[in-house]
């Protein structure tokens, strides 16, 4: 019986893409480099920063991946403080949110955000009350690795087998297996679907409505 549920955040709740490439674009430049294409960048989403600059540029060593790390939250928080910039929610994902939380389900969040990054992304969405565990970049090793996964269910006090994940890359769907939980992939986020089933989820959804479907109303 699930009691825990727990969301990646960046290409499952909310489509962050755009602010994403843009800011990698411009840390890239700065550091006197060609930026990464969009299609890279969003397959790094998730990941922490060091690992995603270590991916998007394999060739440099870890100094330059730490100046492209400090070049890229530079960057991305000069963009947030625009009053233009959004990180929309995707459709559904509030009221599916609200919906569970309701039902009695405790929600958490795992994501490769920074904590100030999530707390500002829920500020806006006005969601930050919904979760009862929050865990990012600055709380545990990188996913796939399953710290996060296994903070969330210590602070929530619920076992693997009453715990799923819901994300929409391989590396959510490998760090829920890694942990022993439910793995449900999206299919609106920055993997395919395929790849999603071939790392070990459970299903894959198409949208929010269908989500909470699957998961069923009530613990």
């Amino acid at each position: 019986m699930v009691r825990l549920i727990v969301f990646d955040c960046d290409g499952t709740l909310v489509d962050s893409q755009h602010g994403i490439i843009e800011a990698m674009g411009q840390a890239f430049v700065a550091r006197g480099l060609a930026p990464p294409s969009g299609a890279s960048v969003r397959r790094t989403v998730g990941l922490s920063l060091p690992l995603a600059m270590a991916a998007l540029h394999p060739e440099g060593d870890g100094d330059a991946h730490a100046r492209l790390v400090a070049a890229y939250r530079a960057a991305f928080l000069a963009l947030r403080a625009r009053p233009a910039h959004r990180e929309p929610l995707f459709a559904g994902a509030r009221e599916a949110i609200e919906a569970l939380g309701a039902a009695g389900y405790l929600l958490g969040i795992a994501t490769g955000k920074s904590r100030r990054g999530l707390r500002a992304t829920l500020d806006r969405t006005g969601l930050a009350a919904r979760f009862v565990t929050l865990q990012t970049a600055d709380d545990a090793p990188s996913k796939p690795h399953p710290a996060m996964l296994e903070r969330a269910m210590n602070e929530a006090g619920v076992e693997a087998a009453e715990t799923v994940l819901v994300g929409d890359t391989t590396f959510d769907i490998e760090m829920a297996r890694a942990a022993g939980v439910g793995a449900l992939g999206v299919g609106w986020g920055y993997h395919e679907p395929g790849e999603l089933l071939a790392s070990g989820a459970d299903a894959v959804v198409a949208s929010f409505a269908e989500l909470v479907e699957t998961i069923g109303l009530g613990p």
